[in-house]
């Protein structure tokens, strides 16, 4: 299941990162073309698009960064270390309702969904992510939200 989510969350980038390498030189085209050189001082298309293509290229930067960071992330870690890593599968319970999360080091907040069940995608950097790391089946964790502290039991990981 873990190579699947991986795969989805690749593909999703890729995509991404394809369409806006697109935008991006349409963009960049358009903003140097001489034909839309300023006609007043009050025609900023071609400056606009200037900001747009800027903003785009560095987007596809993160994104290239991003595709390589998943590219690299170890979905058999965490069995080999015998604790929750990047990669691992992990299924929580809080207030008797198991969920399974995805953790890694990038995409969070994604909902993936796999064979008939939801997972959601957390990144090592959310409280969740970090409250994980290196925990063992039955181990339990709080995190602080600004209503409550909530408690997760970790039930079981791959």
């Amino acid at each position: 299941m873990k190579k699947l989510i991986l795969d989805e969350l690749l593909s999703k980038a890729r995509e991404e990162l394809l369409a806006l390498e697109s935008s991006a030189k349409s963009n960049f085209q358009f903003a140097t073309d001489q034909e839309f050189k300023a006609e007043s001082k009050y025609d900023t298309r071609a400056l606009e698009a200037s900001y747009l293509a800027s903003a785009e290229a560095k987007r596809v930067e993160e994104l290239k960064l991003e595709v390589q960071i998943l590219e690299d992330v170890d979905i058999n870690a965490s069995m080999r270390l015998g604790e929750v890593c990047i990669g691992a599968l992990v299924e929580l319970s809080h207030k008797n309702q198991l969920r399974k999360y995805f953790l890694i080091p990038t995409a969070g907040g994604t909902m993936v969904k796999v064979k008939e069940e939801t997972v959601l995608v957390v990144s090592v950097f959310s409280p969740i992510g970090d409250g994980l790391l290196g925990l063992k089946s039955g181990d339990e964790f709080e995190v602080e939200t600004p209503k409550e502290t909530r408690l997760y039991k970790v039930i079981s990981f791959t």
